[in-house]
């Protein structure tokens, strides 16, 4: 019997329908080993050695596993093929005590896919693991625990208790405080645009131009600063004579995006689909577990001549040859982590559309793989085409000795190529026929002011394109990085989906900045990833990577504990009485921001939420009287109103107090 061992339950489901007897199928239920959350667990004077435990939910797993393993024959590791999985199928080895075993009875195998085929080949070539891929692993975690554990109670010293610092959050953290401070900074410049509509005779369609030069010399953005200028144009061009000067015709081509990569799919899942980063990933888990795409952790956009197959067979058949081309459309990879040889992301099976879709029911999944599956059709279909016709129109003032030149220019798709499939949603333009030459008459001069605006802040897809053209983290990290920078409270969502960092998150960034630059610095970080993908590569030892990280960090930071003094806070007394001894609220500070505290404290053990200038308009509770109605969050972190006296007073609601509501208002 040949037991095959793979991270979770509806993996090794999938699994046992392409196998039959001879192969039992068990779930390790993810990583069986972890360094143990209690204390540092590595050895700094041996080489960082990590003392690995088997934490206390999977002991009873290890045991049931190693009973399986003294029946079977062989025993055949099949967890991820990227590090995390190969780490994982090394711990198995360790605590199953499989390495007392003879190398052919223990065999490592890796697919990109869950189908039959790719069961099989895998199976056809057995491997061992792969320790320099463990190694690398190895490195980061050992690297994230240094930094973690030792950097940590610097913070509780120096700024608040139970603060926490991460190697990759803290630069994540940065890049969203820059981009804040930018914004403060940020000062408005005014600008103004100047549009003309023109109507033709027995057309119902205007054509709208803007204005684009005067005397033959090109606008820039700030020629027109101010009002003044504009209404002095303006009336200068409704004084003006209007012809078609010139009517020009270009054709051009735009090419589909490559297959998803992990980077792409959680940015396409935010912007499109409004889901996470965690929750993009957490679904397309589930899509992979259970067959129906590659695997989703990677950086590569190849494809496999299989997969070309399928996709130019469905396209024949259901689009026409006129779709199909030539040959196979190929993507480089243009991602600096790029390391792993994986697939792109993509269906299993290119013939099961999102009309025959099917699991569970799952509405949300349905939408993740009706993204990646037209994603990827798309690539292999022919660029669309199109006719772009400019027209400039010239205005003539010869009062003023003017000449004002305008412009507006329509696009139409003649071939829609890719597009068939993932269709632009711009709704094209309809102009009236014009000729070279002809008169027209202004129906309206429109001057339009503007004002440049302060740089975006990040929401997740940005933030998550951003880590990635530095170097940032791997695939499998940008979720988990932009999770846990939330969970601390050092940034917050607005109502727009982007990032604002908080109180707490502002002072730790700063602290970092200031005393740990090298932790918090985009161009060190990357080169660490760097440095463990030659630990992968097998050229350098991970330990000395580690260890010239290591060794000027412990100094910096044993002569920071002696000279940083703590961050004091000055005691701030609020307008607000306690109600519930009558003494002076006062305003202090948690990592989950300020609140307010009795002054009587520890006689009276009174704290409120401190309310936004939202919340004070929102008024009383309606159902006690005396609490303040808030913005809370339910158990699925959807934001509803409820009552500051919570759990004394349970009111609860989708809507704002005194709106009408609509269905189920149940808060769960």
């Amino acid at each position: 019997m040949k037991l095959v061992i793979v991270e979770s339950p509806t993996k090794a489901k999938t699994i046992s329908k392409f196998l039959g007897k001879g192969y039992q199928i068990e779930s390790s239920f993810g990583h069986i080993r972890d360094l143990p959350k209690s204390k540092l667990a590595i050895d700094i004077e041996h080489d960082f050695e990590p003392s690995y435990i088997i934490p206390v939910k999977a002991k009873k797993r290890v045991t049931q596993l190693k009973k399986d393993a003294a029946k079977a024959d062989i025993v055949i590791l099949a967890s991820d093929e990227d590090r995390e999985g190969e780490a994982i199928a090394h711990h198995l080895t360790e605590a199953l005590k499989l390495t007392d075993r003879p190398a052919s009875q223990v065999q490592r195998i890796t697919f990109h896919e869950i189908t039959k085929t790719a069961i099989e080949e895998a199976l056809k070539h057995p491997r061992t693991i792969n320790e320099d891929l463990v190694y690398a692993q190895q490195a980061r975690r050992v690297l994230d625990r240094l930094v973690g554990y030792k950097l940590s109670p610097f913070l509780w010293e120096k700024v608040m208790k139970r603060l926490s610092a991460g190697r990759v959050q803290s630069v994540a953290l940065r890049l969203i405080c820059d981009r804040e401070d930018e914004i403060k900074k940020f000062i408005a410049e005014e600008y103004w645009t100047i549009s003309a509509l023109f109507k033709k005779e027995r057309s119902e369609t205007a054509i709208e131009t803007n204005l684009v030069s005067i005397d033959k010399k090109t606008l820039a953005k700030f020629d027109i600063p101010d009002k003044e200028l504009a209404n002095a144009l303006k009336k200068q061009l409704n004084e003006s004579i209007f012809s078609v000067a010139k009517i020009e015709e270009k054709e051009s081509h735009k090419n589909p995006l490559a297959p998803f990569t992990t980077s792409t799919l959680q940015q396409e899942g935010s912007k499109k689909l409004r889901y996470s980063a965690k929750q993009t990933m957490a679904i397309a888990q589930g899509l992979y577990e259970k067959g129906l795409i590659t695997y989703m952790r990677t950086d590569s956009v190849n494809l496999s001549k299989e997969s070309l197959d399928g996709a130019k067979s469905w396209i024949i058949e259901h689009l026409g040859v006129q779709y199909a081309t030539d040959a196979p459309r190929t993507f480089k990879t243009k991602s600096k982590l790029a390391q792993e040889a994986h697939e792109a992301i993509r269906p299993t099976n290119p013939s099961l559309t999102p009309e025959l879709f099917q699991v569970d029911d799952d509405p949300k999944a349905k939408k993740l793989y009706e993204l990646i599956w037209r994603r990827f059709i798309a690539s292999q279909l022919p660029q669309a085409v199109f006719k772009t016709t400019s027209f400039d129109i010239e205005g003539t003032n010869e009062k003023a000795h003017k000449t004002f030149g305008l412009r507006t220019s329509v696009t139409m798709t003649t071939f829609d190529g890719f597009q068939k499939i993932m269709p632009s949603g711009a709704e094209e333009k309809v102009m009236p026929r014009l000729i070279e030459g002809e008169t027209l008459e202004a129906e309206k001069i429109i001057p339009v002011q503007h004002f440049t605006e302060p740089p975006a802040r990040y929401d997740e897809a940005s933030l998550i394109k951003i880590l990635e053209e530095y170097g940032i983290g791997r695939p499998s990290t940008y979720a988990p990085t932009i999770s846990t920078i939330q969970a601390r409270n050092y940034v917050e969502k607005t109502d727009q989906r982007r990032f604002k960092p908080t109180e707490i998150g502002e002072a730790v960034n700063e602290m970092l900045v200031a005393h740990f630059p090298q932790i918090v610095d985009v161009q060190f970080t990357a080169k660490m990833e760097d440095e463990f993908d030659e630990v992968a590569e097998g050229h350098k030892k991970w330990s000395d990577v580690i260890r010239t990280f290591y060794v000027p960090f412990e100094k910096n930071l044993e002569q920071k504990m002696k000279e940083v003094p703590k961050i004091e806070r000055a005691l701030e007394v609020s307008d607000e009485l306690c109600e519930k001894c009558g003494k002076q609220m006062l305003i202090k500070y948690s990592r989950f921001g300020k609140f307010l505290a009795c002054s009587g404290f520890p006689e009276c053990r009174n704290t409120k939420k401190i309310l936004t200038e939202e919340e004070r308009l929102l008024g009383k509770c309606p159902t006690c009287k005396e609490g303040d109605i808030i913005k809370r969050k339910s158990k699925r972190g959807r934001a509803f109103y409820g009552c500051s006296r919570y759990p004394d007073c349970d009111y609860a609601s989708w809507k704002k107090p005194g709106e009408k509501e609509e269905g189920d208002d149940t808060i769960e």
